[in-house]
């Protein structure tokens, strides 16, 4: 019987081929890796400075657009506005005034915070709790506070609180509805990490659900922050004086009956500064402190 034998191919010599990629590169054929930012992309990149631009853009088209109407009876012109501010800050007046509509703000705010937090409690507590919650906010959330001025001067006369009453009307059914709205949508992934560590109570609130509901929390803070100081504006221009002196608004109605309309002018531009500053110096720095940190938010 004739047995065939089975031979393997011989193995290929390998020792002699050029490797493939074994080439050198020069580094300057692969390209700038990282490329520099110019001066120009650098101060772009800076969102201070581009909404400062969109500032000045905004308050040279109203000095153009003053100077071009050329009734200063209908629109001042921006100079002159800023003018009339220098000259109330200067004198004292504008400072009385600020720190008369703060004060009352800042009290009807922290009232109306602390209502919402206890409806909010409420309203994650038990079903009840909600059901109350989600209808009150239903009944009273599109109330503009402007219009329970008649029964605030019914029942609380002319003084400070009927203007506490209505920025608390403003306050608290935003606060709580956009604080409810973010409790409800914590989700079950990180409820149920909070049970798996043995989280309850304080603990769990504090850890759980109020770092996941922030983003909410915050913007409950910034909406509620909005409407009480346009409010108060609001409500001062109606009834302004109260413990003896007016505040922002009622030196706003003061001097459209004097005619002085760059003081008007001077009194609004004080109310957007100021809506400015809290929004870019205490909700900015909160954000940043809070969401941003925990990226949350970009």
């Amino acid at each position: 019987m004739q047995t065939e034998t089975l031979s393997m191919p011989a193995a290929t010599d390998i020792s002699n081929r050029a490797p493939v990629y074994s080439t050198p590169v020069a580094f300057e054929r692969i390209g700038v890796v990282e490329k520099p930012l110019s001066i120009a992309e650098r101060l772009y990149e800076q969102a201070w400075l581009r909404k400062l631009v969109i500032l000045v853009v905004l308050a040279l088209v109203w000095e153009g657009g003053a100077r071009w109407l050329d009734n200063p009876l209908l629109l001042p012109t921006f100079s002159d506005t800023v003018q009339a501010l220098w000259s109330g800050l200067a004198s004292g007046t504008l400072f009385a005034r600020i720190g008369t509509s703060m004060q009352t703000l800042l009290a009807g705010y922290a009232l109306g915070l602390a209502l919402s937090c206890a409806l909010v409690v409420l309203g994650i507590s038990n079903r009840l709790g909600q059901d109350f919650l989600e209808t009150l906010t239903a009944m009273f959330n599109p109330l503009p506070a402007i219009a329970l001025l008649p029964i605030a001067l019914v029942w609380f006369g002319l003084g400070n609180g009927s203007l506490i009453f209505v920025i608390v009307h403003s306050v608290v059914w935003a606060v709580s509805l956009n604080t409810h709205a973010g409790f409800l949508s914590v989700s079950n992934t990180l409820r149920m990490v909070g049970r798996n560590y043995g989280l309850s109570g304080m603990g769990y609130l504090t850890k759980i659900l109020i770092p996941a509901a922030f983003p909410s929390i915050l913007t409950g803070l910034k909406i509620g922050w909005a409407f009480a100081w346009r409010t108060l504006i609001a409500s001062e221009l109606v009834f302004g004086v109260s413990s003896g002196q007016g505040g922002l608004g009622w030196y706003i109605y003061e001097n459209k009956n004097q005619l002085q309309i760059p003081e008007v002018f001077a009194g609004l531009l004080t109310v957007i500064i100021i809506g400015l500053l809290v929004e870019n110096l205490v909700f900015r720095t909160l954000e940043a402190r809070t969401v941003k940190r925990w990226g949350m938010q970009n």
